[in-house]
């Protein structure tokens, strides 16, 4: 790709907010199974060094090359789950010591696959893996574990569900980081290059690089500028804009590919905010004529900006991926915090959110005497959109503190206003465990 073509981009950087938010390398460990785990973990953590051992330094080279931040670099990992399963070991923290070694060894930032895959029911590694989530995410710094509880093609383990609403519990009161690595997908996707919910799919190549871009600044530019145009209007400078984002990813992706000798995987064109003011999905939303997030109108106008996000990198580049589109979490979205404190956003209306958005309830804080059952609830709810609706829908929930407390996370992460929940239980709805089946149109064949 010329250079030239995203030379008028470069003042999105520092007006804006732009940058790449994140190259994440996948790394298959399935050739590292071994019956015993300790060997096990000492293969896991040779294969990473080695892959990775430069991810982090061509990042930084081609970031001082373009003059674009590339903010984060990353790891993701076949799910544990299935390399545990070949050993006779009760829990899998070896497994997440070595990740978390391997991970400070190369100097990333998050790696994520302390994983399982549970949709149509358990295996032998998948309960291990996921009684070991609370204590391997207070002991590590850098793990992030992902649990796909649904799909499509095989409806809801909702046993499984109220499994994970204890786990989440559990795992909040180990540790204050730990819930806020730990995401509960439905539909989830192989090739997501985002933490906390990025796993190595056992579909992709032995190693690859995966991009994920960002830019709500840039596309709230942007629509500053037909402010009080018709909506063919603001669809079509919304896909321009996403146009040029997903080009600057491509270039990208496709210099660390060449030099670190791996093949590309995808770009995930999603608009993911930070908590800096200016980086915010939420102020996009009200660019578009909301006074604020959370009134009648955003579920509408969240829903054109996901479309034309998509459009407009699908023009641009022919290895999307990922997840694509818009993310919506709280804590780490300036705006969204604004509207929860101002009584004009709340969890019915996120969920309706989710129905459209990249993924689903992220990064919230909930009162931390919120019943197991409860959260497990919430997931049901999620999986369930995303299941009917043949997209990927997720929870990230942190059960910290009283409603109306702030939880300071720092970084990326952000900060969480407590939210309220529901008081009314779900506790018989959620015991019954079982499955929900797959959906009628789910029957394609």
């Amino acid at each position: 790709m010329d250079i030239k073509q995203v030379t008028e981009t470069i003042a999105m950087i520092e007006e804006q907010n732009f940058d790449i938010r994140t190259i994440t390398m996948g790394i298959s460990l399935l050739d590292c199974i071994d019956s015993d785990i300790d060997r096990a973990a000492d293969k896991v953590y040779q294969k990473i060094t080695k892959k990775a051992k430069n991810l982090v330094a061509v990042g930084d080279e081609i970031a001082a090359e373009l003059g674009i931040p590339i903010v984060n670099k990353r790891v993701s990992v076949t799910p544990i789950s299935l390399i545990g399963a070949a050993t006779d070991s009760e829990d899998y923290l070896p497994l997440a010591r070595a990740l978390d070694r391997a991970a400070k060894e190369i100097g990333v930032d998050f790696i994520g696959g302390f994983s399982a895959l549970v949709q149509k029911g358990y295996q032998k590694g998948d309960e291990i893996l996921i009684r070991s989530i609370p204590q391997a995410l207070a002991e590590t710094d850098k793990v992030c574990a992902s649990v796909n509880v649904g799909s499509t093609k095989t409806g809801i383990n909702m046993t499984a569900v109220r499994d994970m609403g204890q786990i989440i519990k559990d795992t909040a009161s180990l540790s204050d980081m730990g819930a806020a690595k730990l995401v509960v997908f439905a539909n989830a996707v192989e090739d997501n290059p985002f933490m906390a919910g990025a796993f190595h799919g056992v579909g992709e190549a032995d190693v690859v690089i995966n991009v994920g871009v960002s830019g709500p600044g840039v596309v709230k530019r942007a629509l500053e500028k037909v402010r009080g145009a018709s909506f063919d209007v603001l669809a079509e400078t919304v896909k321009k804009t996403a146009f040029k984002i997903t080009r600057i990813g491509q270039l990208v992706g496709s210099l660390a590919s060449e030099r670190l000798g791996v093949k590309f995987g995808i770009v995930d064109l999603s608009l993911a905010p930070t908590p800096a003011v200016g980086d915010s999905v939420a102020r996009v939303l009200e660019e578009m004529g909301l006074e604020m997030v959370g009134t009648h109108g955003t579920t509408a106008a969240l829903a054109l900006l996901n479309d034309q996000v998509k459009k407009g990198g699908v023009m641009a580049c022919n290895q999307v991926g990922g997840l694509s589109g818009a993310f919506i979490p709280v804590s780490e979205d300036e705006g969204m915090i604004a509207a929860v404190q101002a009584g004009s956003l709340n969890l019915e209306k996120l969920e309706a959110m989710t129905a459209i958005c990249s993924v689903g309830l992220d990064m919230i804080a909930i009162p931390e005497d919120t019943p197991a059952e409860t959260i497990a609830a919430m997931i049901a709810d999620e999986a369930a959109i995303g299941v009917i609706n043949q997209k990927t829908t997720a929870v990230r929930l942190i059960p910290k503190g009283k409603e109306g407390d702030m939880i300071e996370f720092g970084g990326l992460l952000g900060t969480a206003p407590v939210m309220p929940v529901n008081q009314h239980s779900s506790a018989d709805f959620i015991r019954r465990g079982g499955q929900i089946p797959a959906p009628i149109h789910s029957f394609k064949n």
